[in-house]
């Protein structure tokens, strides 16, 4: 459903977005993650037809950025990451006006507002001014505008931003039903862990560049490396290391912030053999765990951190 090709934005000597290759399938939930002026908000200009690059292609739904623009506008929801609203409109009277702008006109028009705010659970504000909205009852209302003309493919751009916990919350399960509607959406953030539960494929960005792309476990595996086990015991950590250092299962072992910390050595998959050598040992066992990697540590891993 979206696709680009060398697709690159230079301001001067500058560029925004550096040779991005990208390639998301219908249905897929992409996450696009990167900080602040990594590129993000260039890419979905471009896809969304607002921004021309400076050379490379870009496709929508099998359709060219360059060729066939009215097509991809017809085919796309795009909710910046700040939109303006009209303060004297009620919800209902906002959504209409949009729907009007999408030539959709008579009884039809008031059925697809009433189904947007159902999709988005808005029905409660139905009648209320705009301005009273909260900042994510404002995104909800957003993304009932971008739904109006039943869009396959969503471009959101940090649709959670400065949105509060409980929002940020409705704002995942939303995106998860609208995935489930069938729809393919690009959604960016820079706020990480509201993007690992939810998306299906992540992307990470930074300088322009596109550092890592594939589904999320793909991903953590690229960033964890050897497999490494979580010891925590009743006592001195660094006798039960000793210990540990000798297992067949071990590469290599450290204690971190009183945590035993075993590498494991290449093809060992059953590390339950730590556990007995220590418990035959003498040591009282607190805990034994697989050492996660999150996103937000594969991002840090990634990434250098700064901008440039």
């Amino acid at each position: 459903m979206i696709e680009t090709v060398d697709l690159t934005k230079q301001y001067g000597d500058f560029y925004a977005l550096r040779s991005l290759d990208l390639k998301l399938e219908k249905g897929d939930l992409f996450g696009f993650i990167g900080p602040n002026g990594a590129g993000k908000t260039t890419t979905i200009r471009i896809l969304s037809t607002l921004l021309a690059p400076t050379w490379g292609e870009a496709y929508v739904g099998g359709q060219s950025i360059y060729t066939n623009p009215r097509e991809i506008r017809r085919a796309i929801g795009y909710m910046p990451d700040a939109f303006g609203v009209y303060d004297d409109m009620r919800v209902i009277e906002y959504l209409e006006f949009f729907a009007a702008a999408y030539r959709i006109n008579g009884k039809e028009r008031r059925r697809v507002a009433e189904h947007s705010l159902e999709v988005v659970d808005l029905v409660v504000k139905r009648d209320a001014l705009v301005t009273s909205l909260s900042r994510g009852m404002t995104q909800r209302l957003g993304l009932a505008r971008v739904l109006l003309h039943d869009p396959q493919v969503l471009l959101l751009d940090e649709p959670a931003s400065g949105l509060d916990p409980r929002a940020r919350i409705e704002m995942r399960g939303l995106l998860r039903r609208l995935q489930g509607m069938g729809k393919t959406i690009l959604v960016s953030s820079h706020i990480l862990p509201e993007l690992a539960d939810i998306c299906n494929r992540v992307g990470i960005i930074e300088h322009g560049r596109l550092l890592a792309c594939g589904d999320v476990q793909e991903l953590l595996s690229q960033v964890r490396g050897r497999p490494c086990v979580e010891i925590q015991v009743a006592g001195r950590p660094e006798d039960a290391a000793t210990l540990l250092e000798t297992a067949p299962e071990t590469f290599g072992v450290t204690v971190r912030n009183g945590i035993v910390v075993v590498a494991l050595a290449d093809g060992i998959t059953d590390y339950s053999g730590l556990a007995s050598r220590l418990i035959l040992a003498g040591h009282h066992l607190l805990s034994l765990r697989l050492e996660e990697v999150n996103l937000e540590t594969a991002f840090l891993s990634l990434t250098r951190g700064n901008l440039g």
